[in-house]
């Protein structure tokens, strides 16, 4: 699994790098491709950035080291007291304790060095939990590197033929295929799940943004955001599968020394 991703990860941001023919000092071409998960190599490596880059508060850098800590106390901690008899139950705590380290936390504090040292990196993650609808969550909140990847390279040439509708769709089905060749590949089943999983995200966007959707309140307030999260929570189940949780993320988990 983590060659997969980490194969999948290298193409893409050589891909963007490659397409992005900007002058900058060779530092931050080195950064770009080696010390920042982005994939937004325009504004990375823009010399001096396109906007102004203010250094990130005191509690910014906090908050970040805060969900970094919170991640490892799950990953190193609450795994452990988890009875060997729920593997499933062990295995959830430990991705949410992986994304919350990695993602929420690690990934947040490159960020806040990157943009003291006055270079446009912004966060990956943007409170994706207060998103007030699905396209929010997925166009603004949720992994923007992911997000700018595929807006530039899949969305704008496909919605030049096929128009927004057809490009969100090709978008979620292309990401759900990805998913299915980096989870369910290696757990050796649960094939399928991830791809449905972004089909009913990108059916769900579509209806959120329909005459009647807004009519009800969707897209926006309470509404909107208990709608986006039924959406997200209700089918995660087939995005990370039992085989995955049992074939991959266990094992991982003790791999690591975080399950004896």
């Amino acid at each position: 699994m983590w060659s997969l991703a980490i194969a999948i990860y290298a193409a893409c941001k050589v891909l963007t790098w490659m397409r992005t023919p900007v002058e900058a000092p060779p530092w931050k071409h080195l950064g770009y491709l080696f010390g920042w998960p982005g994939l937004d190599a325009a504004s990375f490596l823009a010399t001096p950035p396109a906007r102004p880059v203010p250094p990130p508060a005191t509690r910014e850098w906090l908050a970040a080291s805060g969900k970094a800590a919170l991640g490892i106390a799950l990953l190193f901690g609450a795994v452990r007291l988890v009875p060997a008899a729920h593997p499933l139950i062990a295995g959830w705590i430990g991705m949410a304790g992986l994304v919350l380290t990695m993602h929420f936390g690690s990934f947040h504090l490159l960020s806040c060095a990157w943009r003291r040292a006055g270079v446009d990196a912004k966060p990956l993650m943007n409170a994706p939990l207060a998103a007030p609808s699905l396209s929010e969550f997925w166009g603004r909140r949720w992994n923007t590197a992911f997000r700018d990847l595929t807006h530039r390279f899949l969305f704008r040439p496909i919605g030049a033929k096929l128009g927004v509708r057809g490009a969100i769709l090709a978008g979620f089905i292309a990401s759900g295929l990805v998913h299915d060749l980096v989870i369910s590949v290696p757990a050796g089943g649960g094939y399928g799940g991830p791809t449905i999983f972004f089909v009913v995200q990108g059916v769900a966007m579509l209806a959120e943004r329909s005459p009647v959707a807004r009519t009800i309140g969707l897209g926006h307030g309470l509404p909107g955001w208990a709608f986006a999260m039924a959406v997200l929570v209700g089918p995660v189940f087939l995005l990370f599968h039992p085989p995955f949780v049992r074939e991959i993320m266990v094992p991982f988990l003790h791999a690591i020394g975080a399950r004896g």
